[in-house]
C-alpha cells in the first residue's frame, strides 16, 4: 500500500505539464512516399473523421521501437504520437532511465484516432497493419516493445495475452524480439500506478537488446 501511494505521489509530482520537443524523422524518398500514402488513406472509417494521421515519431536509426494501439484526442489534434498524459509518462520514465528521444521511435497499430478511444476495429487494423509493417522494415529495430495487450496480440499473432501476468515476457515479431508490457494509460490510473516499477523493469529488459 505504501508503494502504491509513493507512485501516486510520483505521478503527481511529475505532472508532466510540457510535452517533449519533437524529434524529426528524416524524409528519405521511401519515407516521403510512405507518409504521402498515409496522408491520402481513407481505407477505414477512422480516416474519414480524423484531423491528422499520426504516423510516428523518432529517428529511422532507432534500435528500440514502441508500438501502441492508436492515437487519442491530443494525438489526433497534433499529428504526434503519445503526447497526452500517458505518453508523457512513458517519455518521463525513459528520460529517468537515461534515454533521449533520439534513441527510440514511437508508433501505433492504427494511424487515425479510433472512435471514442475504442480498441481499433478489425477493418482499421487490416487497413493500417501494412503501414506499420513497412515502418518496421524501414527502421529495422533490434527490439520492439508492445504497449498493452492489443498491439502485443497483433504483432505476436497470439490469440490472448494477459498483460498483468505476462508483462516482461519476450515474444517475437518477424524474428525481432517483442517485449510485452503495459500501456502507459493504465499506469496513470489510480489502480495502475503501483505497476510502474514492473514497467521500468520491462523497459530495462528491452534495452538489453540495444547497443
Amino acid at each position: 500500500m505504501e508503494q502504491f501511494y509513493f507512485y501516486q505521489k510520483w505521478l503527481k509530482s511529475n505532472g508532466l505539464e510540457h510535452s517533449p520537443l519533437k524529434e524529426k524523422t528524416p524524409r528519405s524518398d521511401d519515407w516521403a512516399c510512405f507518409e504521402d500514402e498515409i496522408a491520402a488513406c481513407r481505407r477505414c472509417p477512422y480516416g474519414e473523421k480524423r484531423i491528422h494521421p499520426v504516423i510516428g515519431e523518432g529517428p529511422l536509426s532507432a534500435s528500440l521501437v514502441f508500438v501502441g494501439e492508436g492515437p487519442g484526442r491530443e494525438e489526433d489534434e497534433s499529428g504526434r504520437p503519445f503526447v497526452g498524459r500517458a505518453g508523457r509518462l512513458l517519455r518521463k520514465v525513459l528520460e529517468e532511465m537515461g534515454q533521449s528521444p533520439s534513441s527510440f521511435y514511437i508508433a501505433n497499430i492504427v494511424k487515425c484516432r479510433p472512435f471514442n478511444n475504442e480498441n481499433p476495429k478489425e477493418e482499421a487494423v487490416q487497413a493500417c497493419l501494412p503501414f506499420l509493417q513497412r515502418q518496421l522494415a524501414l527502421i529495422k529495430p533490434r527490439v520492439i516493445v508492445s504497449l498493452g495487450k492489443v498491439p502485443g496480440m497483433i504483432l505476436s499473432g497470439e490469440k490472448e495475452i494477459k498483460i498483468t501476468k505476462e508483462h516482461g515476457r519476450v515474444s517475437s515479431y518477424s524474428g525481432i524480439p517483442l517485449v510485452l508490457t503495459f500501456h502507459p494509460s493504465f499506469l496513470v490510473r489510480p489502480n495502475g500506478s503501483s505497476f510502474i516499477p514492473s514497467f521500468v523493469e520491462d523497459l530495462k529488459k528491452a534495452l538489453d537488446y540495444c547497443p
